[in-house]
């Protein structure tokens, strides 16, 4: 399902709740979360933590974009969320993509996790939005990116 890219936000928080949204904009639109986690479905990675999530952003945009920060690099792209047929309440879930990445290439230091976010990103699937939580779930199982609202 498309939409002309015009969204109300609802709440402050990002949840759901406003029959006058459009629905695969409903929750996510004029949201910006900072990284919490990135959680692999190995056991051996397990989950990784970033030293500062501020450096870490994405913000969605109710016109159908999405910007990010990627430790030293920033970056735009489009998004398209379809929600799942019925929610739980404070809860939306449903499939997420995010066109390609468009961003700087600078050289980050060597423990940023700006390869990994940007290699994961044409993976990125689906999502599960909670009060105060955002999780993205990579295909064929690959992981979980968690992130919280932006300070």
């Amino acid at each position: 399902m498309r939409t002309s890219g015009i969204a109300i936000l609802c709440s402050t928080t990002g949840l759901i709740g406003c029959a006058s949204a459009p629905p695969t904009l409903q929750g996510l639109a004029g949201t910006q979360w900072q990284l919490a986690s990135i959680q692999s479905m190995d056991d051996s990675q397990g989950t990784v933590r970033p030293a500062d999530s501020a450096r870490y952003v994405l913000a969605f945009g109710a016109d159908g974009r999405v910007s990010v920060r990627l430790d030293c690099n920033r970056g735009s792209a489009t998004w398209q969320a379809e929600p799942a047929g019925t929610a739980e309440p404070g809860r939306a879930s449903g499939s997420l993509q995010f066109g390609p990445l468009a961003s700087t290439r600078a050289q980050c230091a060597a423990d940023s996790l700006a390869p990994r976010l940007a290699g994961s990103w044409p993976y990125v699937r689906g999502y599960v939005l909670e009060p105060g939580r955002l999780h993205l779930s990579l295909m064929a199982d690959g992981g979980i990116l968690s992130w919280v609202p932006a300070r």
